[in-house]
């Protein structure tokens, strides 16, 4: 069932995937942060990839609104924390003293096998601190969805979102099962992306929610228009023209998908509504 949009007079747009506190964005954040307002997007989820990096997503969070934190250590990033059960600890006691409306980016790495072991312990100690805090996560799924959803049946959670998801029909169900919506982004723009524009265009509307990863996961226009050999810099600005390619792909009206894209995020994200309502405001 669709959710009425009370939202008229303007499309209004959440990218549920933004690392803002990236090195790219280190020079121009409050102008990238505009720019992306001037487009319509009201809502931005900010997940930290590091413990160094929940305290740069917490300061931009104070700095943006309409942007919600999401706090916890990416697969890349686990052989760098030291000890982990003092990592952990320091994770713990962040997220008491700075709650978020989710844990993540967290999960596993298919191509990332040699740290493999650790990345299983620091995904599963995570879930399960979801589970203490009552918090949906952030997942990363990449060449590991079977294996994330071992550790899902295993420590169950309030659901979240399956970030950039590009895994089989089956695989998508067993997401939803367990109360997770599904990221897409960037990736579905590109003529060549068969199997995910088939998963955008045949997965109920109310599965999906939309994102940039940015700086990462550039949409097929910015390659077009960027220099050879150059990795183009993506924006939270991009994502209402990646949802009217969904639109278009799905063959409905692009205000349709924006309030129920929206929606879903809310959705699973519950809190995120009260960052929406500051967007609107400025």
């Amino acid at each position: 069932m669709y959710f009425a949009c009370p939202y008229i007079m303007w499309l209004m747009w959440l990218d549920t995937h933004c690392h803002l506190s990236a090195p790219e964005f280190a020079g121009d954040c409050d102008a990238v942060w505009h720019a992306a307002l001037d487009a319509g997007v009201r809502g931005i989820l900010l997940p930290s990839v590091s413990l160094r990096d929940c305290g740069q997503v917490a300061r931009l969070v104070g700095q943006i609104p309409g942007a919600m934190p999401a706090y916890g250590i990416h697969p890349f990033f686990v052989t760098e924390v030291g000890e982990e059960g003092a990592a952990l600890a320091a994770l713990t006691e962040w997220l008491e003293k700075n709650p978020p409306v989710a844990v993540g980016e967290i999960g596993l790495d298919g191509t990332k096998k040699e740290n493999w072991p650790q990345q299983e312990r620091f995904f599963l100690a995570q879930l399960k601190l979801a589970r203490k805090f009552d918090l949906p996560v952030v997942l990363h799924v990449r060449g590991a969805i079977d294996a994330v959803l071992r550790g899902l049946r295993q420590i169950r959670v309030k659901g979240g979102i399956a970030h950039a998801f590009n895994g089989s029909r089956e695989q998508a169900e067993a997401f939803l099962k367990l109360g997770f919506k599904l990221g897409f982004g960037g990736s579905l723009t590109y003529p060549g992306s068969r199997r995910i524009r088939a998963l955008a265009v045949d997965l109920p509307l109310e599965a999906i929610v939309l994102e940039t990863d940015a700086p990462d996961i550039p949409p097929v226009w910015l390659r077009q228009t960027g220099q050879a050999g150059e990795k183009p810099r993506n924006t939270p600005a991009e994502l209402p023209r990646i949802g009217k390619v969904l639109a278009e792909l799905r063959g409905m009206d692009v205000e349709t998908l924006a309030c129920q894209t929206s929606a879903n995020a809310r959705a699973v994200l519950r809190v995120l509504q009260a960052a929406i309502g500051l967007a609107d405001s400025n």
